[in-house]
């Protein structure tokens, strides 16, 4: 099994987890100006978007004999919602399996943060600073819980950086209660061979790179839809060229605030391009122009990566410039061909419950499978302990070591969201739930 360190840039970690926010991403409806000297005339409430982009023309009205389509009621889109599971699977697999293949087959953090712009653009149609401060009050206690937990156990196990970093380390302390930076921890924590190794803080420490960059995004995010709103092709394409400055080498920003830019550049067309699934402007290209533009992009993703591959190969995750090409035209393909589910079809449909369980938890999910992973290890290394057992299928379960790992983590996922995920509850000012999979509103139903 492996327990991937910190990625540099994305990486195993980068994963997450974009929030789960109720309702669907709807494009509002914006009404263009009449024209000097024309009769006035009252637009359709089901005019597409137009007048949010300079110098685009409004559409023309429907014709009176068309009965326009109704309006889809309020509620979550659970295309979105499936998205965002399959994207925390993935990331699991990822952190357990460490195959890099799966960041080009599901890149999941440009996934995870094209919902979250979706999502935080069709809520600052609110005030920026209330929208601001309802996604921290989300964000942060869930991982104040999880920091509650895990540093007091890094100090138990002797961690002493007052004496190693001096002062500042007080100030580097902060980024465990409001992550702008990356947050201090041990390199060598715990002992060889026990229950804690020695990397465990540095395994439960990576996922906390994804807290940081959700929270540049949202603190950033007002600016950026005005600069989207006025010039979105500029805004939706400048992170593209800030990556193949900083993301390369070509310029270096030195220190956790250069790492905090490069995963932000890297990521930035992501989440604006979830601005353009939420305002429509998706639905007015083409789909045969996006797709081609997409594909185009995406093939000079792996071009470059090609030429560029780490230690990991073709882990898309460790080579800045690939990862943010691939996954905004990955990105553009999901959101240009995205249906608009109120439930899941056909035979998803089966996958209701644990879809709406994971969108509920993702926070808990994310911050915490990383350290589940050494507890699923040890409990694994149990069986070659049980008589008659281990000596009997030691050999097996060496050859299938990570699958029985894999199949250890989902109970103690489950009581990580029983025991931890009632705090995303309070964070959004909702009654506590230990399990809310969506079974009793169904039944209500």
């Amino acid at each position: 099994m492996t327990h991937p360190d910190r990625p540099q840039r994305d990486g195993a970690g980068h994963d997450d987890h974009a929030w789960p926010y109720p309702g669907a991403s709807r494009a509002p409806s914006r009404q263009g100006s009449a024209r000097p000297g024309a009769a006035p005339t009252v637009p359709s409430p089901y005019a597409p978007v137009d007048a949010g982009y300079p110098g685009r023309a409004p559409a023309p009205p429907a014709p009176a004999a068309e009965t326009p389509a109704p309006r889809a009621e309020p509620g979550r889109d659970r295309y979105l919602d499936l998205l965002r599971a399959v994207a925390l699977v993935r990331v699991v697999l990822f952190h357990l399996f460490g195959w890099a293949w799966l960041t080009i087959l599901f890149p999941s953090m440009g996934v995870m943060f094209a919902l979250a712009g979706s999502l935080i653009a069709r809520s600052l149609a609110r005030p920026a600073g209330s929208v601001i401060r309802g996604r921290l009050r989300r964000l942060l206690p869930p991982m104040w819980a999880f920091s509650l937990v895990v540093v007091p156990v890094m100090f138990a196990l002797s961690w002493k950086p007052v004496r190693e970093e001096g002062l500042w380390w007080f100030v580097r302390l902060g980024s465990y209660l409001f992550p702008l930076g990356s947050p201090p921890y041990p390199e060598e924590s715990g002992f060889d061979g026990g229950w804690l190794e020695l990397s465990w803080a540095d395994q439960a420490a990576g996922p906390l790179w994804y807290i940081r960059a959700y929270l540049w995004f949202v603190l950033a995010s007002p600016l950026l839809l005005k600069a989207f709103r006025r010039l979105p092709w500029v805004t939706l394409l400048a992170p593209i060229g800030l990556t193949a400055v900083i993301g390369t080498g070509l310029v270096t920003v030195p220190g956790t605030f250069g790492e905090g830019l490069v995963d932000f550049a890297v990521f930035a067309s992501c989440w604006i391009l979830g601005f353009a699934h939420n305002d429509g402007l998706l639905k007015e290209v083409p789909r045969y122009l996006v797709v081609s533009s997409a594909a185009i992009v995406m093939g000079f993703g792996l071009w470059w990566a090609s030429g560029h591959l780490t230690e990991e190969g073709w882990n898309l995750d460790e080579i800045p410039l690939a990862q943010a090409t691939w996954s905004l035209g990955f990105c553009a393909i999901l959101l240009v061909y995205a249906p608009s589910w109120r439930k899941l079809p056909g035979r998803l449909a089966g996958w209701d419950s644990l879809v709406t369980l994971a969108n509920n938890r993702a926070v808990t999910i994310y911050l915490w499978h990383n350290v589940l992973f050494i507890a699923a290890a040890h409990l694994v290394d149990q069986l070659w302990s049980v008589p008659w057992f281990g000596d009997t299928f030691g050999t097996y379960m060496e050859r299938s070591y990570e699958v029985l790992v894999l199949i250890a983590i989902w109970p103690l996922i489950g009581l990580a969201i029983l025991a931890f995920g009632w705090v995303e509850d309070v964070a959004a000012r909702r009654r506590p739930s230990l399990w809310p999979n969506g079974a009793g509103r169904t039944r209500r139903t």
